[in-house]
């Protein structure tokens, strides 16, 4: 027989499972990879959580230029425009706050409109696409709407999101212009668009390119109650909306470097195989060639989009008299 060896102090039989104390009011079951900090001072850990909760990940904002970190309250006070003069690239929200007096507006309602007609997929189904535009912007599609008073002139701004699916212009957004032009007629105000897209939604295919025509028609509306319909053109502007209501306004604005094209410059080069001029189809380049009547910065817009609706309201007065 195999004699029995006493065991060490502290250890227990093979084949035993070895039980925890229970959790008591002194002695709180440890969480999973807590360290050394959290058992000599848990509330640190809490604290540590708690503000990394309500610290903003997009604190600090990078200027695309000069590469210099901003501070995102200072460049919200500065309307977006960074140091080196770069006009960055805002939402209906805050364009609506700084082109209205003191920001007061009222949201005007979009018509609703399919979501997916063509039951597109291009690798990821539409609906999908739609969805996570969506969640990330808070708006149903790409056109917002509102009424307010610039410089004391109401008018009507129609305003594109390019941070919804760039700006494209779909059923949805036609949807939209036509309903601003609507409004406009209906309280006999004139209409702004500001307008900032990648072109006709591919997504919805024919329909999106009828759209084309229908706001078309939609500025005649406006032309016929002889009110003024002002553009005024951000970055970038390119594609199908381009070809249609971009350029049909009685006047067009532009902000500071923004890309106004139909198609854009890396497709002409590769297509005409030549370099093309410097700043080609930027804001500057285009007053030159007359495709653009005036570059405004941003801070000046209110001011400037007021003298040109009072002149051409003036006008509509005189007409009207005669």
């Amino acid at each position: 027989m195999s004699e029995e060896r006493p065991r060490r102090q502290g250890t227990r039989p093979l084949g035993t499972v070895r039980r925890e104390p229970p959790a008591t009011a002194d002695r709180a079951p440890q969480a999973k990879g807590a360290g050394w900090l959290s058992r000599i001072a848990p509330g640190v850990r809490n604290l540590v959580g708690r503000r990394r909760e309500i610290t903003p990940d997009n604190l600090w904002i990078k200027d695309p230029d000069g590469g210099e970190m901003l501070f995102r309250t200072d460049l919200d006070a500065a309307l977006w425009v960074t140091p080196t003069g770069k006009h960055m690239r805002i939402g209906p929200d805050q364009r609506f706050r700084y082109t209205f007096d003191e920001g007061r507006h009222e949201r005007l309602p979009t018509p609703p409109s399919p979501d997916d007609p063509l039951r597109f997929s291009d690798g990821k189904p539409y609906r999908e696409r739609l969805f996570a535009a969506r969640q990330a912007t808070g708006s149903p599609d790409a056109v917002a709407l509102a009424l307010g008073a610039i410089r004391g002139e109401r008018a009507v701004v129609m305003v594109q999101d390019f941070a919804f699916m760039g700006g494209s212009l779909g059923v949805a957004a036609g949807e939209g212009f036509i309903a601003g032009a609507e409004a406009a007629v209906m309280r006999e105000v004139p209409m702004v668009a500001f307008t900032a897209a990648g072109g006709a939604r591919m997504q919805e295919g024919a329909l999106s390119l009828m759209q084309m025509a229908r706001t078309t028609l939609a500025i005649q509306q406006l032309k016929r109650a002889r009110l003024p319909y002002v553009v005024v053109l951000t970055d970038p502007t390119t594609g199908g909306v381009t070809a249609s209501y971009a350029m049909l306004g009685d006047v067009h604005l532009a902000e500071p470097g923004a890309l106004i094209a139909f198609a854009g410059p890396r497709v002409i080069e590769q297509t005409i195989r030549e370099k093309l001029p410097e700043g080609f189809q930027r804001a500057e380049y285009l007053v030159e060639k007359g495709m653009v009547d005036q570059v405004v910065a941003r801070k000046n817009l209110p001011d400037v989009l007021a003298s040109v609706l009072r002149t051409l309201m003036a006008g509509r007065a005189r007409a009207a008299a005669a």
